[in-house]
C-alpha cells in the first residue's frame, strides 16, 4: 500500500506567542529607517550638526543594513538564528542609549551605524525563524501576514509615533522607544523562539564578508546621493566600485567550497523569480512614495502632518491587503494573485497620470490607493514565496536575500524614479525674468527650490514661478508613473513566467518535507 506523507507539524501557541515577540522588533526596525528625517532639526540645533553630518545621520544606518544583511543572514544560518537575533538586539538596545544621549555629531553618527548593523541581523534572522516556527504552508501564511502588517505599520506609523515624542520629549525619546521592545524580546525570545542553525554550515569566510560590504556600501551610497544631486562624479565612482567588487564577490563564491552566499539558491526558478518580483516593486513603490510624498507638501501645500495623515488612509488600505494576499493564495495560485495585483497597481499608475498640478488631491490619493491595492499582494507574498522556496538550512541566506533585494530596489527606485522628475522638471519650469542669479539657480534645480525663493519675490512673479514649478514637478510625476505602468506589467510577466508551475499555497509542500504524489515540487529548475 503506498504510504501517506507525514504532515507537517501544526504551530502551537508557544509559536504563535513567538511570531508575537517577533513582530515587535520587525516593527520597530521599520520605524526607526525614517522617524530620525523628524528630529533632524531638534538634535541639528543642539548638537550642532552640518548639512553633510545630517546626512550621515539620517543615512548611515540604511547603508550599514543593507551592506550587511547578506553576512547577518549566513552567520544565522552557522551559529544560530536566534544567536545572531538575541546578539543583534543586545547590540539595538545599547546602540539605542548611546544614540539618544549622543552629545555630539560624530558620537550619534557612530551610534546609528551600529543600530545599523545591529537592524541587519533583525529581518533575516526573523524570517528564518518564522520558516522554522511554521512548518504548516497554511499556518506559515497566516505568520508570514502577521509579520507584514507588523512591517507595514512600522513604515506608517513611524512619522507618527516620531511627531507624538518630539512634541512632549527631547530628540532623544525617538531613540529610547527601542529600549522596552529590545528587552522584551531578549527576555521572551529564549523561550518562545526555538534556535536553529544549518547542521552541516562550514567556517565563515571573511574575505566574501569583506567583499559583501564592500559592495553593497557604494552601490546604496551611489544611488541615494545620486537621487540628491543627480550625475556627478562621486556617485557615478561609488556605483562602478560596488559593481566591480560585487563581481569580484560573486568570482569568490563560485571558487571556494564555503561561499558566503550560495549561488546555487538562484537555480530555483520560484526563488529567483521572487527576488526579482522584490527587487521591482520596492523599486517603484520607493519612487512613487517619494513624489508622491513630494507633491502633497510643495504641490498641493500640506505640511508633513497634513500629508501623514492623508496617507494613513491608503497605508491602511495596503496593510489590509497585504493580510489578505496570502490568505487568498491558499486556494488560488500566487502567480495569478500577483499577476492580478500587478495589473490593478498598473491601473492606478495610469490614474496617476492624469494628477492635474492644481486641486490634484483626491485625484493623487486614489491614484496611490489603487497603487497600494495592488502592490500590497506582491511586498509581502515576495519574502513568504522566498522562503518557501529556499532549503531549511539555507533559510538565513534567502531571508537575507529577500530583504537586500528590497533595499535595493527602493534605493534603485528612489534615484532613478527621482532623477528622471527631475530631469523633467528641469526641463519644463520657466523662470520669471529678472530673478536675482542665486534664486534663479536654486529655483531651476527643484520644486523645493522654487516654493523656498518665491517667497523673496514680488506677488506677480512669485505665482508665475509657483504655477510653472508646480505643472513642470507634475508633468514628472506624470512621465514616472508612465514607467511604472512598464513596470508592473513586466511584474506580471515574471510572476506568470516564474511562478505559474507553484500550486495553491494549501496544496505546496514545504521544502524538506515529502510532497504528496502529484503535487509539484516547489522551485523547479
Amino acid at each position: 500500500m503506498p504510504t501517506v506523507p507525514d504532515r507537517p507539524r501544526r504551530a502551537t501557541v508557544r509559536e504563535w506567542l513567538g511570531l508575537a515577540v517577533l513582530c515587535l522588533p520587525t516593527m520597530l526596525a521599520a520605524v526607526d529607517v525614517n522617524i530620525t528625517f523628524l528630529a533632524l532639526p531638534h538634535l541639528s540645533a543642539d548638537l550642532g550638526a552640518s548639512g553633510t553630518e545630517q546626512l550621515w545621520i539620517s543615512d548611515i544606518y540604511g547603508f550599514l543594513i543593507a551592506g550587511f544583511m547578506i553576512t547577518a543572514g549566513n552567520l544565522g544560518d552557522r551559529i544560530g538564528r536566534r544567536t545572531v537575533l538575541l546578539g543583534g538586539a543586545a547590540l539595538f538596545l545599547v546602540a539605542s542609549i548611546v544614540a539618544a544621549y549622543a552629545v555630539s555629531p560624530g558620537m550619534l553618527v557612530g551610534a546609528r551605524a551600529v543600530l545599523g548593523v545591529a537592524g541587519a541581523t533583525l529581518v533575516p534572522s526573523v524570517l528564518a525563524l518564522l520558516r522554522e516556527m511554521f512548518k504548516d504552508p497554511k499556518q506559515m501564511g497566516a505568520a508570514m501576514g502577521a509579520w507584514g502588517t507588523s512591517l507595514m505599520a512600522g513604515m506608517v506609523l513611524g512619522p507618527v509615533i516620531g511627531g507624538l515624542l518630539l512634541r512632549s520629549f527631547w530628540w532623544g525619546s525617538i531613540f529610547l522607544m527601542a529600549v522596552p521592545v529590545m528587552a522584551l524580546l531578549l527576555l521572551t525570545a529564549p523561550f518562545l523562539v526555538p534556535d536553529s542553525r544549518d547542521p552541516a554550515a562550514k567556517r565563515l569566510d571573511l574575505v566574501s564578508v569583506v567583499l559583501s560590504v564592500a559592495a553593497v556600501l557604494p552601490l546604496i551610497f551611489g544611488l541615494k546621493t545620486m537621487a540628491r544631486g543627480g550625475w556627478e562624479v562621486a556617485p557615478v565612482v561609488a556605483l562602478v566600485a560596488g559593481l566591480l567588487l560585487g563581481v569580484a564577490f560573486i568570482r569568490r563564491q563560485r571558487r571556494i567550497t564555503n561561499p558566503l552566499l550560495d549561488l546555487g539558491l538562484f537555480g530555483n526558478r520560484a526563488l529567483s523569480a521572487t527576488l526579482v518580483l522584490a527587487l521591482l516593486i520596492a523599486f517603484v513603490m520607493g519612487g512613487v512614495g517619494l513624489m508622491g510624498t513630494l507633491y502633497l507638501q510643495l504641490v498641493a501645500g500640506l505640511s508633513p502632518f497634513e500629508t501623514g495623515l492623508w496617507l494613513l488612509l491608503p497605508s491602511v488600505v495596503m496593510i489590509i491587503v497585504g493580510n489578505a494576499a496570502p490568505a487568498l493564495a491558499r486556494n488560488v495560485r500566487p502567480a495569478y494573485v500577483l499577476m492580478t495585483g500587478s495589473i490593478i497597481a498598473a491601473v492606478g499608475m495610469v490614474v496617476l497620470t492624469q494628477v492635474p498640478s492644481v486641486s490634484g488631491l483626491a485625484v493623487l490619493l486614489t491614484g496611490i490607493t489603487v497603487v497600494y491595492v495592488g502592490g500590497a499582494s506582491v511586498g509581502p507574498m515576495a519574502p513568504f514565496l522566498v522562503m518557501l522556496s529556499a532549503p531549511p538550512q539555507k533559510a538565513g541566506a534567502a531571508g537575507s536575500l529577500a530583504s537586500t533585494a528590497g533595499e535595493l530596489g527602493v534605493a534603485l527606485g528612489v534615484a532613478i524614479l527621482g532623477i528622471i522628475g527631475s530631469t523633467t522638471y528641469r526641463g519644463q519650469v520657466d523662470v520669471p525674468d529678472g530673478m536675482p542669479p542665486d534664486a534663479t539657480a536654486v529655483a531651476k534645480d527643484s520644486i523645493a527650490g522654487a516654493v523656498a525663493a518665491a517667497p523673496g519675490l514680488p506677488a506677480d512673479a512669485s505665482g508665475v514661478l509657483l504655477t510653472s514649478a508646480r505643472a513642470a514637478f507634475t508633468d514628472g510625476l506624470h512621465i514616472i508613473a508612465i514607467v511604472s505602468v512598464v513596470i508592473f506589467v513586466a511584474l506580471a510577466v515574471v510572476a506568470r513566467i516564474g511562478l505559474g508551475h507553484l500550486p495553491t499555497l494549501g496544496d505546496m509542500p514545504m521544502p524538506g518535507m515529502p510532497a504528496e504524489r502529484g503535487r509539484p515540487e516547489v522551485g523547479g529548475r
